[in-house]
């Protein structure tokens, strides 16, 4: 039996029937899926059958932090939020951390599990065993930043922790997010799936201690831990000052940073006016997550012109991409003032930058005239274009309320041959690296059950070439797939479940990640692990979750990319010349299959994998 890191206790809130009950946390779920990812995708694959309106009230929304979060183990304030999503229809899993995810394990909860729909507006209040449904007619509308402080307000705690959504979840935009404080589970429509429920929030306060199995045990692995973490030649000496955008120089350098949707990569690289010697003339702080030594998220005010004086959480690497480098924006004030937008609005900064930045592509080719876009000059570059259509999209106006669903879905609707410049995979968009010329990259993106999500699978070896668990050539499809597999496997198990900050992983502990998590574990739960049962809970989840979705439909057809990176060679920069050929990603593919032990026709884990991983029960679903 567990002996630690777990409450042992699972809150099952139905909003149409407004009642909550408390459930046992299995033993083999914690054994077979330690927390997290694990719990959510084995929870969403149980009980959310195939063909389930994302949107209807059978949907579920599923939050769970990991055994470490709210224990002595730095950086392990992080939590899942899984769902079916609204924008794939494939598993839509987001992360967040901040301080929400601790405060549900301090009210006692390893997962919680909502499911239904509210009759009105409602939010939930989590206090100490206590669950209370109460209105959010007066809260129907506002921001987040709003929401939560009204909340707190009402509830006299200032201490409450709170996730919510703003005016794009209640509107269903299919690119909504959930936000908790100003960290954000960003991707895959989560915030439409909470909309749909009439869940404007959820708040959460408590007061217990996470015990841990052996005290003299954590302290001695958190110290090899914390060990690497000093020993880091980068994540103290520059993480923690810049915080991720440190990385629009070095995909700058490498010729990857994303440019005018995706057609001027290499050729326009804006890091003169957005990189880290710029940002950091827009530097007032940082911020920590619960229980973080490092406080990499950092805290940036615009100086000039209508944005003066707007204040952010960010921008994060991502949105510097998304708001700048793909929609040719590079006004870093406006990136700002952006950013802190999207967040009050509640939509995901990645999502939204491409899908402005893919119809300023439409607008420019004459795909997309004036009158459709409401007179709005949605030229690469135009700053004020973007702001105002960030709005659009939150309150599905005009040509944004085409675009609140994504770019897969807005192509379709616009047709006219849209659909040759919609950069998704799977219907989720592309995050900021160009993989043309980052190949293990680019068969992440393919292969991810979340669709195009850098962080399932993420190609640190070819991004900022680390050697581990071997040196790669981040141009050659060669040896891709083997690379594949173990990036997603290793980074599931060792940071999406525990639950750990997967910077840890590319920055510090990469080189014992598993036999660090499995120290970690025996140390926190009693639960016993070698470095290759750690790995192999990766593997299981990653079979679980593709399950999922071949029950839904997706095959190996959908294990693409968009054509613009198939077809066009990078023109400029340090990978000038490179693309991921059709002949490419077929290479890579097989080989990823093969090491998966799935059927290299269809993509689809075989019987005797799913049974080699104890996932027997799942086997005839995948056949039929």
């Amino acid at each position: 039996m567990y002996k630690g890191g777990y409450t042992g206790k699972i809150l099952r809130i139905n909003l149409t029937e407004q009642t909550a009950k408390e459930e046992k946390l299995p033993l083999e779920t914690a054994k077979d899926f330690i927390g997290g990812a694990g719990f959510g995708i084995k929870y969403l694959y149980d009980e959310v059958p195939a063909g389930t309106d994302p949107l209807g009230p059978d949907n579920k929304l599923i939050f769970a932090p990991g055994p470490f979060s709210g224990t002595a183990v730095p950086c392990a304030s992080r939590m899942t939020i899984t769902s079916k999503s609204p924008l794939t229809g494939a598993v839509g899993m987001a992360l967040t951390g901040g301080y929400f995810p601790v405060e549900l394990k301090f009210a006692g909860y390893d997962a919680l599990i909502v499911e239904g729909k509210a009759e009105k507006p409602t939010y939930v209040w989590i206090k100490e065993g206590e669950v209370k449904f109460r209105s959010a007619e007066k809260l129907w509308g506002m921001k987040t930043t709003d929401t939560q402080q009204i909340i707190k307000n009402q509830l006299n705690d200032q201490n409450v922790r709170i996730a919510c959504i703003g005016p794009a979840g209640e509107n269903l935009s299919r690119i909504a997010c959930i936000v908790n404080e100003f960290r954000t589970a960003g991707r895959k429509g989560l915030g439409a799936v909470m909309g749909s429920k009439n869940l404007k929030a959820i708040a959460v306060r408590g007061k217990e201690t996470v015990s841990v199995a052996d005290k003299d045990g954590l302290k001695a692995a958190i110290k090899e831990f914390t060990k690497a973490m000093r020993e880091s030649p980068v994540l103290y000496p520059q993480f923690s000052k810049t915080g991720t955008p440190m990385v629009v120089d070095a995909t700058g350098a490498i010729g990857i940073f994303p440019t005018k949707n995706f057609m001027a990569t290499g050729e326009y690289v804006p890091v003169d006016k957005l990189g880290v010697e710029v940002q950091m003339t827009r530097n007032v702080g940082s911020e920590h997550c619960y229980g973080c030594p490092v406080g990499c998220s950092q805290l940036n005010r615009a100086k000039n012109g209508v944005y003066a004086g707007i204040l952010s959480e960010g921008p994060e690497y991502e949105t510097y991409y998304s708001f700048g480098g793909v929609t040719g924006v590079d006004n870093i004030d406006a990136i700002i003032a952006a950013d802190r937008l999207a967040d009050e609005l509640g939509l995901d900064t990645i999502s939204s930058g491409v899908a402005i930045a893919f119809a300023m592509e439409l607008y420019e080719k004459g795909i997309l005239s004036k009158k459709d876009t409401g007179g709005l000059e949605l030229t690469f570059g135009n700053h004020e274009a973007m702001m105002t259509l960030l709005k659009m999209i939150a309150f599905q106006e005009g040509i944004g309320g085409i675009l609140a669903d994504g770019t897969k879905v807005a192509a379709e609707r616009i047709g006219k041959g849209a659909e040759k410049y919609a950069m998704h995979v799977k219907g989720l968009e592309l995050p900021g690296y160009d993989v043309r010329g980052a190949k293990a990259h680019g068969l992440n993106y393919a292969t991810a059950y979340t669709g195009a999500d850098h962080n399932r699978g993420y190609a640190f070896q070819e991004i900022f070439g680390i050697p581990i668990p071997y040196e790669v050539d981040r141009f050659a499809s060669e040896g891709k797939g083997k690379l594949t597999k173990w990036n997603q496997d290793v980074r599931t198990a060792t940071c999406d479940c525990p639950t750990m900050c997967a910077f840890l992983l590319d920055m510090a502990v990469a080189g014992f990640a598993t036999q660090n998590t499995a120290s970690l574990l025996k140390a926190v739960t009693g639960l016993q692990y070698t470095p290759e049962e750690v790995e192999k809970v990766g593997e299981r989840i990653n079979n679980l979750a593709r399950a999922f979705n071949v029950r839904e439909g997706f095959t190996r057809a959908e294990d693409t990319l968009p054509e613009r990176l198939m077809a066009e060679p990078l023109k400029g920069g340090a990978s000038k010349g490179q693309r991921v050929s059709k002949e490419d990603l077929n290479l890579m593919l097989d080989e990823y299959y093969t090491e998966r032990g799935w059927d290299i026709k269809t993509g689809a884990p075989t019987r005797e994998k799913l049974t080699e991983l104890g996932l027997a029960y799942v086997a005839d679903a995948v056949k039929s």
